[in-house]
């Protein structure tokens, strides 16, 4: 007589994607960071001036080419290329914790450990952005109908006295959520990692968004304050993003850095 063995749950494994990280770990990721920008400060602050000059430049040739209906957009998809365009800031940190010596040419010039594979996860934020900022010129077509751009002096007036400005935030925001929301979650530390380690780009990104989903809490509470930083230094015409990019560049670092996984996930 043939006896069937009791069938038992699994045992429970455990979450290799999970972290003891508390919301409050941010801050502390803010902290590490301004630590770093205060060793030899003048290559985090010319680091962020070569920043905020591409930043003035890119803007200008939007109002001189007539396409200041896109800046909006272009702002929004500042922050999606963001984490590819702080990788000396990533430098100049790997450094100060290996004791090594920092210089503004090593942070300009960095060599990826990945070599090439970071191009492919840089140009797929580039594209994200493209085609978030097309996605907000549909937007408006949506709502507005053929009409012009009224220029950013009545932009304001069209979109919070109106209904139909009120439905196109409501709408633009929620879809803008959802391209920010992805970009972060494939950026956030695929960019730090893939200039670590030896890793290709789908690993990186998907080690990067099982990272950020694990770790919802405190990754939603980082997100919070690069946004706020960075809508602070577009208050003060972009200037602020001397400090600011600096900031969360080597802030970003040590998040990475409190998450690190090895190589070959």
């Amino acid at each position: 007589m043939t006896i069937i063995p009791t069938v038992v749950p699994p045992l429970p494994t455990k979450n290799r994607w999970h972290r003891l990280l508390a919301p409050g770990d941010a801050f502390t990721w803010l902290a590490k960071g301004w630590q770093d920008v205060t060793v030899q400060p003048m290559t985090s602050l010319c680091y962020g001036l070569l920043i905020f000059l591409a930043s003035v430049a890119i803007v200008g040739g939007l109002f001189r080419l007539d396409w200041d209906y896109i800046l909006f957009p272009a702002f929004a998809g500042f922050m999606v290329v963001g984490p590819i365009l702080a990788l000396g800031l990533y430098e100049k940190s790997r450094c100060l914790a290996a004791g090594l010596p920092v210089s503004l040419a090593n942070m300009i010039f960095v060599r990826p450990q990945c070599g090439g594979q970071i191009l492919f996860v840089g140009v797929l934020l580039c594209l994200l952005m493209i085609t978030w900022m097309r996605a907000a010129v549909i937007i408006y077509a949506l709502f507005f109908g053929l009409v012009p751009f009224p220029g950013l002096k009545y932009i304001a007036p069209m979109l919070f006295t109106t209904p139909v400005g009120w439905a196109m935030l409501i709408v633009g925001s929620a879809v803008g959520g959802l391209f920010a929301a992805f970009s972060f979650a494939i950026s956030a530390f695929s960019i730090p990692m893939m200039f670590d380690t030896r890793v290709d780009a789908l690993t990186a990104m998907g080690s990067s968004m099982a990272l950020v989903w694990n770790n919802l809490t405190v990754m939603l509470t980082w997100s919070a304050i690069v946004l706020a930083l960075f809508l602070l230094s577009l208050a003060t015409g972009m200037l602020g993003l001397i400090i600011v990019f600096p900031l969360l560049g080597h802030g970003t670092w040590h998040a990475y850095r409190a998450v690190a996984v090895e190589a070959g996930i």
